[in-house]
């Protein structure tokens, strides 16, 4: 595990950049695992900008996202298929067909999981995958619980899940009590993963994932176990750690 500390956000957010822009430089064709959220926002930013420079080429990208909400259509302004295409997918030269994300809008969960775990694995699987990190160690919707979830699944948001994001919905009411996300087998079978924190309220959390027990309490600490992780942080929420 390689951590690299950043001044600020927008530092972690260029450093982050950095790392993926490699990826798709070496490997031009590469399957990105993308993430959604406030953290991963200014790293969307700066590949962006790099874009346009011409620094950076997406036409042979494949892309996989973590999860979805289930029970918001695409065009619905919370979803994370709207959220991709506005903050990322729209500004750079990727075949929209080469994008996968979970179908909210598909009620058959069990149909939906098979659908996308064949996504993945047609794709050839992820080369890296991108994630941020939940207040109570979540990644991707894979919330604390008794065991750690495989595969794709459909998940039941927790109540501190659902607090953290009812600031984007008109209220707690609104925001969906289902989603889907990639499982922890999932996502440890990408062959490169780059995990992006700011802010002083990540600082414990923090810790707790990289250097406390490996628990399904805190489903970040299963990173400790694969074999190429990145953590880019900044100060803020690099405090806790020594």
């Amino acid at each position: 595990m390689r951590i690299y500390k950043a001044k600020d956000y927008q530092d972690m957010s260029r450093k982050a950049a950095n790392i993926l822009s490699a990826q798709v430089i070496m490997k031009p064709n590469c399957v990105l695992g993308l993430a959604t959220g406030s953290t991963p926002i200014g790293v969307y930013k700066q590949l962006i900008e790099w874009y346009r420079k011409g620094d950076l080429d997406f036409s042979e990208v494949k892309s996989v996202n973590l999860d979805e909400y289930k029970g918001l259509p695409k065009d619905h302004d919370q979803s994370y298929y709207y959220f991709m295409y506005t903050n990322f997918f729209k500004d750079i030269n990727i075949d929209m067909a080469n994008t996968n994300i979970p179908n909210g809008m598909e009620m058959d969960s069990e149909k939906e999981c098979e659908r996308y775990n064949h996504v993945i694995e047609k794709v050839g699987g992820i080369d890296m995958q991108l994630l941020g990190l939940g207040h109570n160690g979540h990644i991707g919707f894979n919330e604390p619980g008794e065991v750690f979830e495989k595969m794709t699944h459909c998940v039941n948001l927790t109540e501190s899940t659902i607090e953290a994001n009812k600031r984007f919905f008109a209220s707690a009411d609104d925001v969906p009590r289902q989603a889907y996300t990639m499982g922890i087998k999932t996502i440890m079978q990408a062959k490169k993963i780059l995990l992006v924190v700011s802010g002083v309220d990540k600082a414990q959390i923090l810790r707790d994932s990289l250097f406390g027990a490996v628990t399904s309490n805190v489903p970040a600490s299963i990173l400790q176990m694969h074999n190429d992780v990145t953590v880019v942080a900044d100060e803020a929420a690099l405090s806790l750690i020594k």
